[in-house]
């Protein structure tokens, strides 16, 4: 059977309906700003992004059907490839470019300036949607029915499912409206500690949660399993690794502390020996980790990539259809080249004609990679951050071999790392929206276009998110931890200047081997290990709750669909409501109106109240998500 001529859209190729409108674009390019700055906020707190897709479905559809009485499923759909650009953009820019500032705050360059992000990442963006146009027949079209696009069709399925889209829409403004008041009272007004921590009477470990809603919500999305591989590895490094640090080398000073190891747990806790040396062990761990995912996928990258590459030979045949048209195979070649040289002549950028040719030759290979992989086994298993560490060792060393060392280097590296992440991740969510588009019967080229007005705006957004962020509390600070970028500046660093604990870093690479040969998948173990517990058991709540629904004894699988799906909206809900909320409270930081509304110090509240008072709060947040799922009353 061909696929190809026998698939039927669900718009026909002959019809028109509006699609690419004044609305539609508005629209996205609002969500496509939300979805950005609140998956850049996430980003950098938890090391995770959620998609965006399918909220921004379900907000257009509550919008252009309930508010707008507009019945336009094409105009939805323009509104979600537009909005979910800034999630995808959002998530390879907060991979790698905080590494700047970093090095900023150690004096070695001047803080980078928002036209120097911005440029980065539109560069970047712009070149994942046009390395992913001339793959779209031979991946989405010719192998419809063999690559699932399971993103891509689901969001299908919720906007076809468009009847109720006004209750649906509700679920997720209900989530940012309640997680706002939450992260308000937790980080704005202070009225309870964000953070819930107890020490096992004199063993020199610490246990505890955080109590903040859209790290609860990460738990839920990500899932049970997902979840508890990430709390094993805090387990790991706050119960075994931190306790055998303090007892074997209570009298010892190792390198990169600075005072005795005993000393340093009894003034400042277990959080000191976490900071100071279980990171390089959660850093070898996480780097061992996305190259291990990276060699597992190889075959499939190979076959991908030669696949794509025939079907992309043989699909150059040109159509009058409207579900046929592309943007144009010659502007694409010129805008790529074009796009090349600015990458190479822009002063703001530090990237080295070498360093242009590699952003070009890895560009391409990760996207086509990306866009094929995301159609096999979804975005979430997506080896991005694995593409990210290979080419950015690969491109170091290149780098530093061609006589492009010191800071200069190591800002080309970043830059490329970053350009090249931003491929891959836009590549995938370019290609899981256009599958949504191919099954709707949306017309390609308007999609495109979208998608690229999606990057534009997000990247306009990202550079004075990050500025923003970084002014009020800095990168790798307890408030933002930015994990994959504090990882990024060790792999740089570590081959420029070679300044690594390497003995540190080595554990964890072992660790993490270990963990394979045992069948745990090592990413989200590794992150455990090199994030706070307190932040995994957070995570692991959200996935408890996720636990209980999926086991949840229904008489109907259509009503538990439904209260699984709805739990999925209202938590991406909630991660935006906290995001936006986030960067409010970092406004008021950088004017210093954060301490105004401080109540922290006039309530006088004793520790074991304040504790209590957190997890009251925590409770009261699990119980809005049951309110809008579980005790949620269904429409007739």
């Amino acid at each position: 059977m061909n696929e190809e001529t026998d698939f039927k859209p669900y718009i026909p190729a002959d019809k028109v309906t509006p699609e690419f409108t004044i609305t539609s674009i508005i629209m996205g390019i609002i969500l496509a700003v939300v979805f950005g700055a609140a998956n850049a906020y996430l980003g950098l707190r938890v090391g995770m992004t959620i998609s965006a897709s399918i909220p921004a479905a379900v907000i257009s559809m509550g919008v252009i059907r309930v508010i707008l009485k507009k019945n336009s499923i094409l105009e939805s759909n323009m509104v979600q490839t537009i909005g979910s650009a800034g999630e995808s953009l959002a998530a390879g820019a907060i991979f790698t470019l905080p590494a700047l500032f970093l090095w900023a705050a150690e004096g070695k360059m001047e803080t980078p300036g928002i036209l120097e992000i911005t440029l980065i990442a539109l560069l970047g963006s712009v070149l994942g949607v046009l390395f992913m146009v001339p793959l779209r027949k031979a991946l989405i079209v010719k192998e419809h029915g063999i690559l699932p696009y399971p993103e891509g069709t689901s969001c299908a399925e919720v906007l076809l499912a468009g009847e109720e889209g006004g209750a649906n829409a509700s679920t997720v403004f209900a989530g940012m409206g309640l997680a706002a008041v939450f992260k308000f009272i937790i980080d704005g007004l202070k009225i309870v500690p964000g953070e819930v921590s107890y020490q096992p009477g004199k063993y020199p470990g610490e246990i505890g949660t955080q109590i903040y809603p859209a790290v609860m919500s990460v738990g839920y999305i990500c899932g049970p399993r997902i979840s508890s591989y990430m709390f094993a590895g805090g387990i790991v490094s706050w119960l075994l690794l931190i306790p055998a640090i303090v007892m074997f080398g209570s009298d010892l000073t190792l390198y990169p502390g600075t005072i005795p190891i005993g000393q340093m747990f009894l003034e400042k806790g277990a959080g000191a020996i976490w900071g100071t040396y279980i990171r390089y062990i959660g850093a070898g761990a996480l780097a061992a980790g996305g190259i291990i995912s990276l060699i597992k996928s190889l075959p499939l990258i190979i076959s991908t990539f030669r696949d794509a590459m025939k079907g992309m030979g043989n699909s150059n045949s040109r159509s009058s259809l409207r579900t046929d048209q592309d943007l144009g195979f010659k502007f694409i070649l010129i805008a790529i080249t074009i796009l090349t040289v600015l990458i190479w002549l822009i002063p703001t950028i530090p990237v080295s004609f070498i360093g242009a040719v590699i952003v070009v030759i890895f560009g391409f290979f990760f996207a086509t990679v990306s866009s094929r992989m995301v159609g096999l086994v979804g975005s979430s298993n997506n080896p991005v951050s694995g593409m990210a560490i290979a080419t950015l060792l690969f491109a170091t060393i290149i780098l530093k071999a061609t006589g492009d060392d010191g800071i200069h280097g190591m800002k080309g590296a970043i830059a490329i790392g970053s350009i090249i992440c931003m491929v891959a991740a836009i590549a995938g969510d370019t290609s899981q929206d256009l599958k949504t588009g191919y099954l709707l019967g949306a017309t390609p080229k308007k999609q495109q276009i979208g998608e690229l007005i999606g990057v534009a705006a997000a990247a306009v957004a990202i550079g004075g998110v990050l500025y923003l962020l970084n002014a009020a509390w800095g990168f790798g600070t307890e408030e933002l931890g930015a994990p994959q970028a504090m990882l990024m500046k060790m792999i740089i660093e570590g081959v420029m200047d070679n300044n690594l604990p390497w003995s540190l870093v080595f554990m964890g690479v072992f660790l993490a081997i270990s963990v394979e040969i045992m069948g745990i998948p090592v990413l989200p173990f590794a992150i455990g290990v090199y994030l706070p517990v307190q932040l995994n058991a957070c995570i692991m709540v959200g996935g408890l709750v996720r636990l209980g629904f999926d086991r949840m004894k229904k008489k109907e699988k259509k009503e538990k669909e439904r209260l699984i799906s709805d739990g999925m909206l209202y938590c991406s809900g909630m991660i935006a409501g906290e995001g936006l909320v986030g960067i409010f409270l970092a406004l008021l930081a950088v004017f210093g109106i954060d301490q105004a509304i401080d109540l922290s110090g006039r309530l006088s509240l004793s520790p074991v109240v304040q504790q209590v008072g957190s997890l009251l709060v925590f409770a009261l947040i699990i119980l809005s998500l049951l309110k809008f799922t579980v005790w949620k009353k269904s429409k007739k």
